[in-house]
């Protein structure tokens, strides 16, 4: 009989409280190379703070953490030269171009600077940037910043990605580069997490979609596996029914009311 493949992210009932708020109240998740997940749940519900553990980032947790096999809490900060992330909000260093951004992140990840410089090029100039790669980040718009956070994101090959509405301000033909560079890095065995609001996106790209819903996972499986054991039809429907939201159009006619002055 063979072995099954040892997860590479292990997580076994987490909770993290602020203050008198448990904003993880025992999430249990195991994941393994190759999948992308679709890792979804309304505002406030403990997805930014579960990545943010993973990374490092937060302490005074309980539970168990393993990346790579190990628990994160007892490796050292190497462990995060193999992870790769692009938050929702991030500030750049606008003084810098984009040569020397990337350099200097491709040289805080352990590469070489000719080599951190060289994958820095190539990258930009596949993303559309050749001509403003020498230029100010200050001068970008938002979604030639956004492309030097997932550049940055991918520049020293990492085992593992974690992408927090990571297409906001890229053109539509950006997006499908974007999309169809995750199906291929997972095909080379890399892990994603991907969170996002806009479902349709989530539905179409995920191989598994987990739902966090008031620190607890409400849903786990592909999106055909959702659709099987919910009377819903989209994911949109799916997370709505699953998270107790069901006021939208009445909200967005009583917006309306107030917008016409009735």
């Amino acid at each position: 009989m063979q072995e099954r493949e040892e997860p590479i992210l292990l997580i076994k009932g987490l909770r993290k409280r602020y203050g008198s708020k448990e904003v993880l109240r025992g999430v249990d998740l195991e994941v393994h190379k190759g999948q992308i997940i679709g890792y979804i749940g309304p505002n406030g519900a403990g997805k930014s703070t579960t990545v943010k553990i993973i990374l490092g980032l937060e302490e005074g947790y309980s539970g168990e953490v393993r990346l790579f096999g190990e628990n994160i809490s007892r490796q050292s900060a190497a462990y995060k030269k193999r992870i790769g992330y692009v938050p929702e909000m991030a500030d750049l260093y606008d003084n810098l171009t984009a040569e020397e951004y990337l350099t200097f992140i491709g040289e805080l990840y352990g590469l070489e600077p000719d080599d951190a410089g060289e994958r820095a090029e190539k990258l930009t100039a596949l993303f559309g940037l050749e001509e403003v790669y020498q230029s100010r980040i200050a001068s970008y718009s938002k979604g030639m910043k956004q492309k030097i956070l997932i550049i940055s994101s991918l520049l020293h090959n990492p085992d593992i990605l974690f992408f927090d509405e990571p297409i906001n301000g890229l053109d539509a033909n950006s997006v499908m580069v974007f999309k169809e560079l995750l199906a291929q890095l997972a095909a080379q065995g890399k892990t994603i997490f991907y969170s996002s609001h806009i479902m349709d996106v989530v539905e179409k790209i995920s191989s598994r979609i987990i739902l966090l819903h008031n620190g607890l996972i409400v849903a786990d499986g592909s999106f055909e596996e959702l659709k099987n054991t919910n009377s819903e039809g989209t994911l949109e429907e799916i997370f709505n029914q699953l998270t107790g939201f069901n006021e939208h159009r009445e909200t967005a006619e009583k917006i309306v009311s107030v917008v016409q002055g009735v």
